[in-house]
């Protein structure tokens, strides 16, 4: 890499005009200098890398001491011991107790991939260990998130001695006693707490205050999954057959947006061979349905399975993404897949409607000055209020919290955060100072209830805890791993970025920026146009395809469609891409600045 290129392109100096035409800076990952990339050099020479490769790995902390772990985390030696977690002896004995006396265990989880994974994981242990399994996964609508009295009451009447609640219940003390029935309860959860644990049987949750495990990372399928590995420890079984379920784990932990560190990357990279082997019925009848042909990626996860299990979730039946992964009945997985995919379909509609008239709403309140975005509406469905928060967050950098109105009058909601505005426990502070109904969540997203006079109330208190949003820019940096004149942006290149999967929070895919290009062709593909396909050309002969998703409102669509072709810095994501068979090069546009300042 030029020392010129580096300049060009160092935070200190930026784009022409310090923005890029969406508004948004460029900065280096890691600032390149001598000492990298001598760093960069000695990795490369050590274990028999490209320089592209070791640079982009030295930048993100890589040393030839653990660039083995990176390119090949196992669990042989990133596998915590789950007995670090506080009460796993607990949970774990007691699923012994109820495993060698054939009981009756309900499963009550929650209605997003998270929940899904981890009631399917835990009852298909506990089916092929002789248990009688119930499973109640609740409405989004009717029910609300985590547990509720009649719920667990119902599963108590069938006969559960045991009831598990996984992804949910650490704030549900108060459900808890208000059932009419005493099972014993076990919680396996991941959301932030606020005081004691509930007073139940065990609760396996490494954020509560007394676990000194250093797991806050997992999400709640790896923490079932870990739940299932201690039992089987405790009874003295081969514990070699949990691999297998691995495929779950590493779906959740994808869709939860985990960190792809440490265990995490050892769960999703062990995961996705599973899950490539396409020998768990549920999850091959999704990637048919989804489209997914190929090796399954974390990229797949996120955007084409993840999105389909949660749709039951949002718009249709809670259950039916559990009840598809559970199942071995490939008509049965086929049928709901394909209802899983129709409803995706008309949750993305839906979404649609409502996101252009929540972002006018936002950008008032942005305008305005608030520090966080709360907008709500009766008109708007309750299942989507996550991904039109998310959206939100991502336009404005700034947390957003949106809500409808249940079938009471209640407001319902979900917020998406920023990095340093921990937005879980600002709602947990306003429900226990009375603001709110329900809420929780953890830093980055949390969902939250409350009556509709108590908005503005709600809106004010989530402004002063979270005013520190105010500081952040109008948009986020992007981070930038490597910069590349067209004709590098080659396959190779693809294949040594393959080498750093997976891909995904704690260990983004690598952002390029290729210098100095053109719009040589372009046009408007997909539904209502919203997506441009060009193809880049260099001073040379060389070409490259390109697409830019929702350009619709975009501030680079203009520029991409100038006939006068002005000389570009384009920067995103290169991939290989499988259709019908066949490969191609496509290079994702995150965002475009004019060259030349």
């Amino acid at each position: 890499m030029s020392k010129a290129v580096k300049q060009a392109f160092s935070p200190v100096t930026g784009l022409h005009s310090g923005l890029s035409l969406t508004g948004r800076s460029w900065v280096w990952r890691s600032e390149p200098d001598d000492r990298t990339e001598r760093l960069a050099l000695a990795l490369a020479q050590k274990k028999n890398l490209s320089d592209f490769l070791a640079g982009l790995m030295t930048r993100r902390g890589v040393t030839p001491e653990t660039a083995d772990l990176f390119l090949d985390p196992t669990l042989r030696t990133l596998m915590p011991d789950p007995f670090s977690l506080k009460d796993m002896d607990k949970a774990a004995e007691r699923l012994v107790s109820a495993i060698r006396a054939g009981e009756t265990v309900g499963i009550f989880g929650d209605y997003d991939v998270d929940g899904a994974c981890s009631a399917a994981l835990l009852a298909g242990f506990l089916q092929r260990s002789g248990c009688r399994v119930l499973t109640h996964i609740p409405d989004r609508l009717t029910e609300g998130y985590g547990p509720n009295p009649i719920a667990m009451d119902a599963l108590a009447e069938q006969g559960a001695g045991l009831i598990v609640c996984v992804d949910c219940g650490t704030s549900a003390a108060d459900i808890f006693a208000r059932m009419e029935h005493a099972p014993d309860i076990v919680v396996i959860d991941h959301h932030v707490t606020e005081g004691p644990p509930p007073p139940v049987h065990a609760t396996v949750n490494p954020q509560r205050g007394d676990c000194e495990s250093g797991l806050r990372t997992l999400c709640a399928a790896a923490l079932t999954w870990l739940v299932m590995a201690a039992t089987m420890k405790l009874m003295e079984n081969d514990r070699r057959p949990l691999l297998d379920d691995l495929d779950l784990v590493a779906l959740a932990t994808v869709c939860d947006v985990m960190p792809l560190t440490g265990t995490n990357r050892a769960f999703v990279t062990q995961g996705l061979k599973i899950m490539g082997q396409r020998r768990r019925t549920g999850l091959r009848s999704l990637m048919d349905a989804a489209g997914v042909n190929g090796q399954p990626t974390a990229f797949s996860c996120g955007y084409a399975l993840g999105p389909r299990v949660n749709a039951g979730g949002r718009i249709g039946d809670a259950g039916l993404g559990a009840k598809m992964l559970l199942s071995s009945d490939e008509e049965e997985t086929g049928t709901i897949a394909r209802q899983l995919t129709s409803l995706n379909r008309t949750r993305q509609e839906v979404e649609q409607d409502t996101l252009s008239e929540a972002l006018k709403a936002a950008e008032a309140q942005i305008a305005a000055g608030h520090a966080v975005v709360l907008t709500a509406s009766a008109a708007w469905h309750p299942g989507i209020v996550g991904i039109i928060a998310g959206r939100i967050k991502e336009k404005f950098n700034r947390p957003a919290l949106v809500a409808a109105t249940d079938e009471n009058g209640i407001l319902k909601g979900s917020g998406r955060s920023i990095p340093g505005c921990d937005i879980g426990r600002a709602v947990i502070a306003a429900r226990e100072y009375g603001i709110l109904l329900t809420g929780g969540g953890h830093m980055m997203a949390a969902g939250f209830g409350l009556e509709q006079d108590r908005l503005s109330e709600f809106h004010a208190f989530m402004n002063e805890r979270l005013a520190a949003a105010c500081e952040a820019p109008a948009a986020p940096p992007l981070m930038i791993d490597a910069v590349l004149p067209l004709s590098a942006a080659t396959e190779a290149c693809t294949r040594d970025m393959a080498a750093m999967e997976p891909f995904g929070a704690g260990n983004e895919e690598p952002v390029l920026i290729l210098q100095n290009v053109r719009v040589v062709r372009y046009d408007r593909i997909g539904k209502d146009g919203n997506t441009i396909r060009v193809i880049l050309g260099d001073q040379g002969t060389g070409t490259l395809k390109a697409l830019m998703f929702r350009v619709q409102d975009s501030p680079a669509l203009p520029v991409l469609e100038d006939r006068q072709r002005p000389l570009l810095h384009v920067a995103g994501c290169l991939r290989m891409e499988s259709w019908n068979g066949r490969e191609s090069l496509s290079f994702f546009i995150s965002d475009v600045a004019l060259a030349g300042s």
